[in-house]
């Protein structure tokens, strides 16, 4: 009777610490992901056409998180810097008039750099550059006393601030119109599609499948 009562023991304690292992290791998955979502790679879904072509809507896309230096959660403040965005980087960002929002553009302006929009051409610190990946898909140009779409300027960038804009030049809603983006907001920059889904032919678009983003 003992010995029934020993081995029954043995087995109790046997699924007890084969359940605590799989807990430790659950707990210990989910600390792991939690740190790799916070500091290093984070994943978001593009869900509009404000960086066609570019990026199309349903890409779903990774962003380097780590690449602009360590913060600290849920404040913005870098604690280890690393590197600061520069021209020509897709970064994601805490949109400024909805800090709950997420939002996705290229950096045109950094800190200091004087911006001018003439008829849809930027100018920098007065000089033309060509963005190779800006689209124009509207004909029409606007005065800047109608709306600053196409004609904006001049306007300097503020200290530990970004000018940004999105590929889809005549469809973004972007810097032009709401102002600058705070480098406490960025989150991260954005690096490669890992899967896309086009909701309109209700189909994977398998060539933009590990699409890297320039």
């Amino acid at each position: 009777m003992n010995k029934e009562l020993t081995k029954t023991k043995e087995k109790e304690e046997k699924k007890k610490g084969v359940l605590r292992e799989n807990i430790e290791a659950i707990i210990l998955a989910i600390i792991l992901a939690m740190f790799i979502r916070t500091f290093v790679v984070q994943a978001f879904k593009i869900p509009s056409g404000s960086m066609k072509e570019t990026l199309l809507v349903g890409d779903h896309i990774l962003v380097n998180k780590f690449i602009y230096g360590v913060k600290i959660p849920f404040t913005g403040k870098t604690v280890i810097s690393v590197k600061k965005p520069v021209r020509g980087d897709i970064v994601v960002f805490k949109f400024p008039e909805d800090p709950d929002k997420d939002f996705i553009k290229r950096v045109v302006g950094v800190a200091g750099d004087v911006i001018n929009i003439e008829n849809k051409k930027v100018f920098i610190n007065n000089k033309p550059v060509n963005f190779e990946f800006a689209v124009f898909k509207d004909p029409r140009i606007f005065p800047a006393k109608l709306q600053p779409r196409d004609n904006l300027g001049p306007l300097t960038v503020p200290e530990n601030n970004l000018f940004v804009m999105g590929d889809n030049r005549d469809h973004s809603y972007d810097s032009r119109f709401w102002g600058f983006v705070d480098l406490e907001a960025v989150k991260g920059k954005a690096f490669i599609v890992y899967w896309s889904w086009d909701r309109v032919k209700f189909g994977v678009r398998w060539n933009r499948f590990g699409h890297l983003l320039k």
